[in-house]
């Protein structure tokens, strides 16, 4: 597992208090996670300050799956 899918399941495990080892790429936030709009806005929160990153909000509703926010964190670091 690369180091960003580990980090983002940390982040995504600790905002809605999951097992990190439930996560994969195809999970969804929402169905799968249960997650809501504040839940998203911290795991969003949670990226940018792990990642360095800045999200913009129209990009992140747009975020459904794990992979999805796999790769917007490897697109934002040019690894895409």
């Amino acid at each position: 597992m690369d180091e960003e899918l580990r980090k983002l399941r940390a982040i995504i495990a600790d905002v809605l208090n999951v097992d990190p080892d439930e996560i994969t790429m195809e999970t969804t936030f929402v169905d799968d996670l249960g997650a809501d709009s504040l839940d998203l806005y911290q795991i969003v929160m949670g990226i940018e300050e792990e990642f360095g990153l800045t999200v913009q909000p129209e990009i992140a509703e747009k975020v459904t799956t794990v992979e999805e926010a796999l790769n917007l964190i490897k697109g934002a670091q040019g690894e895409a």
